[in-house]
């Protein structure tokens, strides 16, 4: 039986890594074999185009650039990685997957989702998550828990307020239009009531 593709979405600072652990701790309490993964990376390759795409000295990398260097990196993951643990039967959950593309280059970078949507069809071929958590907060208040953290910025952190409320904007838009596969969290709430709404969401597709 295949595995469930799921991804986690959303600014930064929204908690999806706290999440991602929580999510990887309970699917294993169920008895789920999975894999857990990321975006760009996932694998050697994607590893390496992540490190390019995070690098601050390339402040002149163009966003035609940046776009099929996210592309690339994906190609690699969904292939090698994605989907062969789904046909093993493991569920795969993924920080970050395609919507991050169309919030980040398309709506942030002013690419636009009709230049996206051509790559992602020669790309994916259809493919697509089961489920996608995307993890809602203002972003002042995810800036300012990004800030807290005291971590050194990479080259998407550093951009101004306006990149992303419309990496926000995107993203609230894309789960409006499908609302099926998406399931939108207020991530300001605290992390216990976060947690069981996610937790609701795992059980309606462990029962699928």
């Amino acid at each position: 039986m295949r595995g469930k593709f799921l991804t986690l979405e959303g600014g930064e600072g929204a908690g999806k890594s706290t999440n991602l652990r929580f999510i990887e701790h309970y699917l294993q309490q169920q008895g789920i074999d999975l894999v857990i993964t990321r975006e760009p990376g996932g694998t050697e390759l994607g590893e390496a185009i992540r490190g390019l795409l995070l690098d601050k000295q390339y402040k002149t990398m163009t966003a035609s650039c940046e776009l099929l260097l996210m592309f690339a990196a994906r190609a690699q993951h969904i292939e090698t990685l994605i989907k062969p643990a789904l046909a093993a039967g493991k569920w795969v959950v993924s920080d970050r997957f395609t919507d991050a593309t169309y919030a980040y280059q398309g709506a942030a970078r002013g690419l636009g989702f009709d230049r996206i949507a051509p790559i992602e069809d020669w790309v994916q071929q259809g493919f697509s998550p089961d489920c996608t958590f995307v993890f809602d907060l203002p972003v002042e208040i995810g800036m300012q828990r990004v800030a807290q953290r005291g971590n050194e910025v990479d080259r998407f952190e550093q951009e101004q307020l306006a990149f992303f409320e419309a990496v926000r904007q995107a993203y609230l838009l894309r789960a409006s239009r499908s609302a099926e596969r998406y399931c939108v969290l207020d991530a300001a709430q605290p992390l216990e009531a976060v947690q069981i709404h996610i937790k609701n969401q795992l059980n309606r597709l462990i029962e699928q």
